[in-house]
């Protein structure tokens, strides 16, 4: 058998791992943690002290400069972790970062005795890949087979599609009678695009996230209470009540992004999801069980009723097939092995 892997998992510092509320970087990040732990390796996680590990804890800072508005900028906050781990580099085989805005571990590549390896949690335009590329041997792992195709040109190694503990998700065999927005608000989720679908289908929509000024400038004008509503900011288990009512998750998403993860917390609870065809949709949603992908938003409200009119059933048997922390560890560990056998041939 392979010997047991020494990683250092660097967490993004603007929340503890696993999140309070709402993260889904953090939120794989520790499914990714644990997992490691369960199967023997030893990992180290660098996170804020608030963080719940079964891995051995270093933090640079007690809470993350989401929670403290006194740790400015966040990006010298992000340095100073993924430093933290760079300096113990020889405790290590491997230096696994997570990276929300940007691949701040780049110019750590050069420095560390081990590899540095990144998974970036963003759709990357082609000016950043162009100023990634000063590090063409820096490895990177996509989150979707969309988000590598964006970084050609750039070392990556693998593309592993994020995970969910299943277990926590409730499945609804029987939903209420609400259509379901959950996400950030912003221009490029689709929200005002969610809006128009519910109205003309004649169905109420709920809106699930945390109030902001793109909210209060754009989206408030549309809620009445009845037809739309907002609920907020939600926690684990409103969140799986939410998911687990809906009839389907709307998600008429507008700019892609890198992965999707409401999309498989959604089929995870049984719930369809009727989709905009943008990014990694496609990897996510299997059209015609787990949900629909639709061209534009009149394709998707004509298309709706047969979303739907899925089996439920066969939408949470699609998430348990595909989207299992195992799955995700394993190819991972793989990963890992690769790059440490990479640079042992390269040294």
């Amino acid at each position: 058998m392979s010997r047991p892997l020494r990683i250092a998992q660097v967490a993004t510092v603007a929340l503890p791992i696993p999140p309070p509320l709402s993260g889904s970087i953090e939120t794989m990040t520790s499914l990714l943690t644990e997992g490691l732990i369960a199967r023997g390796h030893d990992v180290t996680l660098f996170a804020t002290g608030e963080s719940r590990t079964a891995a051995r804890l270093h933090a640079s800072f007690q809470k993350g400069y989401n929670q403290d508005v006194s740790i400015y900028p966040w990006e010298l906050c992000e340095l100073i972790n993924i430093a933290a781990a760079i300096e113990r580099a020889d405790q290590f085989d491997i230096i696994h970062v997570q990276a929300e805005f940007a691949p701040l571990a780049l110019t750590f590549t050069r420095l560390a005795p081990v590899p540095v390896l990144q998974t970036a949690h963003h759709a990357p335009s082609e000016a950043e890949v162009q100023l990634w590329s000063r590090y063409p041997e820096a490895p990177f792992v996509a989150v979707s087979h969309e988000q590598a195709r964006r970084m050609a040109g750039l070392n990556v190694v693998g593309t592993v599609h994020h995970a969910l503990d299943i277990s926590a998700f409730a499945f609804r065999a029987h939903p209420d009678d609400y259509l379901l927005f959950l996400g950030r608000f912003t221009a490029g989720k689709g929200v005002l695009q969610a809006i128009e679908i519910a109205k003309r289908a004649g169905i109420r929509l709920l809106l699930a996230a945390a109030e902001n000024d793109y909210y209060r400038e754009c989206v408030l004008p549309h809620v009445d209470g009845r037809t739309v509503t907002f609920v907020g900011e939600v926690d684990q288990a409103e969140k799986v009540r939410l998911l687990g009512g809906a009839r389907a998750l709307l998600y008429p998403v507008q700019s892609a992004e890198s992965f999707g993860l409401v999309l498989t917390e959604a089929a995870a609870c049984g719930t369809p999801t009727a989709a905009l065809d943008c990014g990694p949709v496609r990897e996510i949603v299997k059209a015609g069980v787990s949900g629909g992908v639709f061209a534009n938003v009149d394709d998707l409200v004509a298309g709706l009723p047969a979303v739907l009119a899925l089996d439920r059933h066969a939408v949470r048997a699609h998430a348990v097939s595909y989207f299992g922390v195992d799955r995700m560890v394993d190819e991972y560990v793989a990963v890992y092995r690769r790059v440490i056998d990479g640079q042992g041939s390269r040294s």
